[in-house]
């Protein structure tokens, strides 16, 4: 797409919402997505946005927005999943795993009752960030600012707990508050990150700008800029080539980042090789 195509493409108000969105969502991701991966929650994270569909179908059934459907039923399970850990770590996966089932389970019957089955459980499931309203960009935006305060509040804590919960333990940092508030932080954004990238693709974003990242950084602070600014270029490039091929913005979106992810491990593998050679 040309500069002059683009700027064109800027006079609509959904495009300029979606560009909106792009930066929002690339900060987010950026910030809670380095936690999820450096803390081993990738799994939980998915199980809280497939969870979350339970509320969609709920919603569409009962005949609320599907969003706070999505974000009610997402904390719950969130909620249930985290105390559900502390107590069984060793079965976490299999906790998750129901979690997941079951959510996707509870949305599948409530769609099927529902009255009207319509685009809309559609662009819950893959995501259009072209349909993202101002709404959507105030609530980002307010969840944005609760990071910025949450992060650097608890920086410290957070470091230790994301890669020794042992350790944080004997130095006297409240592990279980931190669990419980990451994992409501998370219900927050995944619901959030679903208007962009549906509840399907959502882990996508969360898991490989982060993972990428964790490549090349040395620090916690460092990663998460690092994933932001990857979130943002993949958020842009998929929302870009979206509207050029007229394709789901939020699908395009993942497989530019999945590209990047592969390029990554080629490029590593072969740094790697040429270092045994010298």
């Amino acid at each position: 797409m040309t500069v002059s195509k683009m700027l064109e493409a800027l006079q609509y108000d959904f495009m300029r919402n979606a560009l909106a969105a792009a930066v929002l969502a690339s900060f987010i991701c950026g910030i809670m997505g380095t936690i999820v991966v450096s803390k081993r929650l990738v799994s939980m994270a998915g199980g809280v946005a497939h969870a979350a569909y339970g509320g969609v179908g709920m919603a569409l059934f009962f005949g609320f927005s599907p969003q706070l459907g999505a974000l009610g039923f997402a904390l719950v399970s969130s909620l249930f999943m985290a105390w559900a850990t502390l107590k069984a770590q060793s079965r976490a996966d299999t906790i998750v795993s129901i979690t997941w089932a079951v959510g996707m389970a509870i949305g599948v019957v409530f769609s099927d009752l529902a009255p009207e089955y319509g685009g809309d459980l559609m662009s819950y499931l893959f995501g259009s960030i072209l349909m993202v309203t101002k709404r959507d960009i105030i609530l980002m935006s307010v969840f944005a600012l609760i990071l910025c305060a949450f992060v650097p509040t608890f920086y410290g804590h957070l470091l230790v707990y994301s890669y020794d919960e042992d350790y944080a333990r004997t130095r006297g940092i409240p592990v279980n508050f931190l669990h419980f508030a990451v994992i409501v932080l998370v219900s927050f954004s995944v619901v959030l990150m679903i208007r962009i990238v549906g509840l399907i693709l959502v882990i996508a974003l969360f898991s490989i700008p982060p993972y990428i990242a964790e490549r090349f950084c040395r620090s916690l602070v460092g990663m998460m800029a690092t994933s932001s600014f990857l979130s943002l270029v993949f958020s842009l490039t998929g929302l870009t080539m979206a509207y050029k091929l007229n394709l789901t913005s939020g699908a395009v979106i993942i497989i530019v980042a999945a590209l990047a992810y592969f390029a990554t491990e080629i490029f590593l593998r072969y740094r790697n090789l040429q270092r045994k050679k010298v």
